[in-house]
């Protein structure tokens, strides 16, 4: 008779596995909540505690760590010594460990979660217990995925039993689950503090002295950037945001795709209200806020109208049928949105080559999270650039008006929302918006000075005087007067910045010279 350890954080499937294995005429043997969930199910259990002749004791701690248990899963069956042993000691061998681990990760990412509590969703015996069975692969199945129950049950039915390759793919995922885990543990605790007993970032220590990452695959790419670049898209074990994203219609995503939506749904993310942003080469040439979804769809749509052509769309808001046809209208490649109703996919289903794409961002909208980036020979990790000082109305007592002339109210809302979608656009930059959208985006120039000439033309395609009466948002200061007199000849009334160089008061003499309003608000939203 076939004997199988089972002990199982994630209980999905489990008593429909456990059924298939005892209908084959595998023994369970099980643990704690496991064996609890298998008796209920009306299934025949052998505890471990009957196995080792030692209860599990220390609130769970010391249960399977015993000669009883990894002997029956370490001996090799081929080996005369192990097998003597074995019987010599009243070991008796397990043929299948169906084990996954505590949920540490998912214990970490609760911001409730004490530190005592995240310490004891440590799992030890799990991890020991899955390398042991995934060493001896050529004798004991290792399961360590509810995906695979199924596949395991069938090797069970050939008349070989389960072959050498299955064996070992099981083998190689499972020391990737044990891996996975140990680099969330070993990455949370370099991040927290045990004082007082409470989870918290070290407040001395802005980065990680050791960032251990693991990621799975979540399917291959097409090709890269260009298509002699292999690709593939890859994600943490506790997914979100496009970790976790369904890709509901239209071709397959390609590595410029998914690149392009981040950029988009980083931009909607900014705001409360509903919001779209149209992205084109990692640039938005449009972003705006309405009533509703497919209002602030249209409005960023038509800030730039023939650039939107074949362009990224992002929403914050579930897309409905209005919002639907109105971006079947135009050829976009690929949205991405937290949702979308019956009725909008029956629409969307007609652009049969558009990318759908659903994500939930809301935990990764609040808090900071990293970055990273590869390098020559490195990897370059800071925290999300987050536009705080934006987040709720303006003027607040962080800014600092330095002209004569005070913004408007109306001037006060749009410089808020330029600031909020400046810092989403590739340095140096400068753009101009309404209250509600962009107008025109000058984006990734060498001088402020270019950055505002691109933006003057992109605007003449709505008109001469496109930009009057709008405000400039600049990511960074304005190293001489120059520029803020090209943001005050393209007909700019009001300028948000940063502030900061040597030649502000020079600036600031310029606006005054100019009738402008200008706001300094301290902090640089650079974007390489």
């Amino acid at each position: 008779m076939l004997r199988a350890l089972v002990s199982l954080s994630d209980k999905r499937g489990l008593v429909e596995f456990a059924r298939g294995l005892g209908a084959r005429g595998v023994e369970i043997v099980s643990t704690g909540g496991t064996a609890k969930t298998l008796v209920e199910a009306g299934l025949p259990v052998v505890s471990v505690s009957d196995v080792t002749g030692f209860p599990e004791m220390m609130d769970g701690r010391v249960k399977t760590l015993h000669p009883k248990v990894h002997g029956g899963i370490l001996a090799r069956r081929g080996d005369p010594a192990h097998v003597a042993a074995a019987r010599e000691h009243d070991i008796g061998l397990i043929d299948l460990v169906v084990v996954n681990l505590y949920p540490f990760a998912a214990a970490a990412a609760n911001r409730a979660t004490s530190f005592d509590h995240l310490i004891e969703e440590i799992d030890i015996g799990g991890p020991s217990l899955v390398r042991g069975a995934a060493k001896n692969f050529a004798d004991v199945l290792v399961v360590v995925d509810p995906h695979d129950y199924s596949a395991v049950l069938q090797q069970l039915d050939q008349p070989a039993g389960p072959s050498l390759e299955f064996r070992f793919d099981l083998a190689r995922k499972a020391f990737a689950h044990t891996a996975a885990y140990d680099a969330a543990i070993a990455s949370t605790l370099e991040q927290v503090s045990a004082s007082d007993g409470v989870l918290a970032r070290h407040a001395d220590q802005a980065m990680p002295s050791r960032l251990t990452l693991a990621l799975e695959k979540i399917r291959d790419l097409r090709y890269g950037e260009n298509p002699h670049q292999p690709a593939a898209w890859y994600a943490p074990a506790q997914r979100t945001g496009l970790g976790a994203a369904a890709v509901l219609q239209g071709k397959e995503l390609s590595h410029t795709n998914l690149l392009d939506l981040d950029a988009a749904a980083r931009i909607v993310l900014e705001f409360a209200e509903p919001a779209a942003a149209v992205v084109k080469h990692t640039n938005p040439c449009g972003v705006a806020t309405g009533s509703h979804a497919a209002d602030a769809y249209v409005r960023a749509r038509e800030a730039d109208a023939m650039s939107a052509f074949g362009g990224i769309v992002a929403l914050n808001r579930a897309i409905d049928a209005e919002a639907a046809r109105a971006i079947a209208a135009t050829r976009i490649d690929a949205v991405i949105a937290p949702a979308v109703d019956d009725e909008a996919r029956a629409v969307l289903a007609r652009k049969t080559q558009m990318r759908v794409v659903t994500a939930d961002f809301s935990q990764l909208a609040q808090g900071a999270d990293l970055d990273l980036r590869s390098i020559l020979g490195a990897v370059l990790v800071q925290e999300r650039d987050r536009v705080v000082e934006a987040s709720g109305s303006w003027p607040t007592a962080d800014l600092r008006v330095v002209t004569r002339r005070e913004p408007t109210a109306e001037q006060w809302q749009a410089l808020r929302f330029a600031w909020r979608v400046m810092a989403h656009v590739k340095s140096n930059t400068v753009i101009f918006t309404q209250a509600d959208r962009t107008v025109a985006i000058g984006a990734g120039q060498m001088s402020r000075v270019d950055a505002v000439q691109v933006a003057r033309l992109k605007a003449q395609s709505i008109g001469p005087d496109a930009l009057r009466g709008t405000v400039a948002a600049s990511d960074a200061y304005f190293p001489f007067r120059d520029g803020l007199d090209a943001v005050a000849a393209a007909g700019a009334t009001a300028v948000v910045q940063p502030g900061g160089s040597v030649k502000d008061d020079e600036v600031i003499a310029a606006a005054d010279e100019h009738g402008l309003a200008m706001v300094f608000t301290g902090r640089r939203h650079f974007r390489h």
